[in-house]
């Protein structure tokens, strides 16, 4: 019986059509070629590391012969080589690690569990039953971490588990068992092809079932085999085509207004499907300098350096940090700080307008002491047990490897990250979609500047 109805399937056929004729470098894709031709290319590589790394492992795992501390550590150096499945972010490998640490106490139960979930189910009962059975297991060990005194954001979350356990499965068989990404489920929802459950369960066969109905659609109106890897691929073109389209927002040139009459809403073909505020998806093209940016700013009365700068402070407390925006007219002064009291760090941050990139200058000197100046301050009235320094601009191009240590070397901070714009609106919208999921302690965003360097769009999905 088929899921989707008439108009889902349009739809549906209309999103791969697009995704079969995309021109090169379109949404995210590697420059120089088609998403198609990317994919092709993605899926070659999963399939050899499968064969070659992750089946072999997985299966001497399955029959006990390596500990569950050795297989996830061999996961984890697999997946940070071969960048493939986004394994390495908080609902795979963190989740991996979170579940074997809350279980220290009795690892040889760890061992059992795992080898009892990971292994690829025959059908679609058994499927919903592992993921019950390990979800029952999960929230035991949740429970009593929390009950001995721990922290809540250390315990695993139920919600991980739909992707940790299929990731698995695909690798054992990559025709049967889907993989539950993130991006894939928000495609679907925002297709209006399925809305997921609080049953993880029973979400999980449900999307599997979808996987199947579509590739059989797609092979049927495309005329070539759709598996499910393709599929996904879609999805994901769908993903990564509602981000491009929100990184270039159409900016309406106001109207003038006779009487105080609300304006009537604008013509959509569709009904919107970001999550993301105007003053928070118009921070790509800002971050270009780009001139309908500017004229828009200026017809706003203000500078388009300083809404940047209030805008950029908007998005930080959206994500829920607690915000002080400084910048022009504050002297020799970062643009803004960010402060996660709950998780014991703080961020100083500069937004920097650049229509080809940002290059250090030669203000690296003034960057260094008025971040001591800053740190001194944090640090006197609490002490943080990290600080973190962000650069934000819309790309980087330089090597900023000597600066780093600098800055790392002569100030309190501990990471310098150079944050592109389309990252940090790549997290407001992961935070709306899912507030409960996206936190901003080490358990989600946190985790992502762990690590001095640039932090890209990509780099967030990945983790999230």
């Amino acid at each position: 019986m088929s899921i989707l109805d008439e108009k889902q399937r349009q739809r549906a056929v209309e999103v791969m059509e697009e995704y079969l004729h995309a021109p090169a470098g379109i949404g995210g894709y590697a420059g120089g070629k088609t998403p198609v031709e990317d994919d092709a290319e993605l899926d070659a590589k999963r399939v050899e590391v499968i064969q070659t790394l992750l089946h072999p492992l997985l299966s001497s795992f399955l029959d006990g012969q390596i500990s569950v501390q050795d297989f996830k550590s061999k996961v984890d150096s697999i997946n940070k080589k071969n960048e493939l499945w986004g394994f390495k972010g908080i609902k795979g490998q963190m989740f991996f690690n979170m579940v074997v640490n809350v279980a220290a106490d009795d690892l040889e139960e760890c061992k059992q569990e795992m080898i009892s979930a990971l292994a690829a189910p025959d059908n679609d009962t058994l499927a919903s039953s592992r993921i019950k059975t390990f979800a029952s297991y999960v929230k035991r060990l949740g429970e009593a971490w929390v009950s001995a005194g721990n922290t809540k954001y250390g315990a695993p979350k139920i919600g991980s588990i739909p992707f940790f356990l299929s990731y698995f499965w695909q690798v054992q068989n990559r025709q049967l068992w889907p993989t539950y990404y993130t991006t894939s489920v928000q495609a679907l929802t925002d297709l209006n092809l399925w809305q997921p459950t609080d049953d993880i369960a029973s979400d999980y066969v449900a999307f599997k079932k979808l996987h199947e109905e579509l590739a059989e659609l797609f092979s049927d109106k495309s005329g070539s085999l759709f598996d499910l890897y393709r599929v996904e691929h879609v999805l994901w073109y769908k993903g990564n085509l509602n981000k491009a389209v929100i990184a270039k927002p159409a900016i309406p040139v106001p109207a003038a207004q006779d009487d105080a009459r609300p304006s009537p809403p604008p013509n959509l073909e569709t009904l919107p499907d970001s999550y993301l505020p105007p003053i928070i998806s118009v921070l790509p093209a800002m971050s270009r300098n780009e001139p309908a940016m500017i004229e828009a700013a200026g017809r706003s009365g203000i500078s388009l350096d300083r809404a940047f700068e209030k805008y950029i402070n908007a998005a930080f407390s959206i994500l829920g940090y607690e915000t002080k925006l400084l910048g022009q007219g504050s002297g020799r002064v970062p643009d803004g700080l960010a402060y996660a009291d709950d998780y014991n760090y703080a961020i100083i941050w500069d937004g920097k307008i650049r229509a080809d990139g940002y290059k250090i200058g030669t203000d690296d000197r003034t960057i260094k002491d008025y971040i001591t100046t800053q740190s001194r301050e944090m640090k006197r009235k609490r002490t943080y047990r990290n600080i973190y320094y962000f650069v934000i601009s819309s790309c980087f191009a330089d090597d900023y490897d000597d600066l780093v240590r600098s800055i790392k070397m002569d100030t309190d901070v501990n990471e310098v990250i150079f944050l592109e714009i389309e990252a940090l609106v790549a997290m407001v919208e992961a935070k709306l979609r899912d507030p409960l999921q996206i936190t901003i302690g080490p358990d989600a965003l946190q985790r992502l500047f762990s690590c001095s360097g640039i932090l890209t769009s990509r780099n967030v999905q990945d983790m999230l």
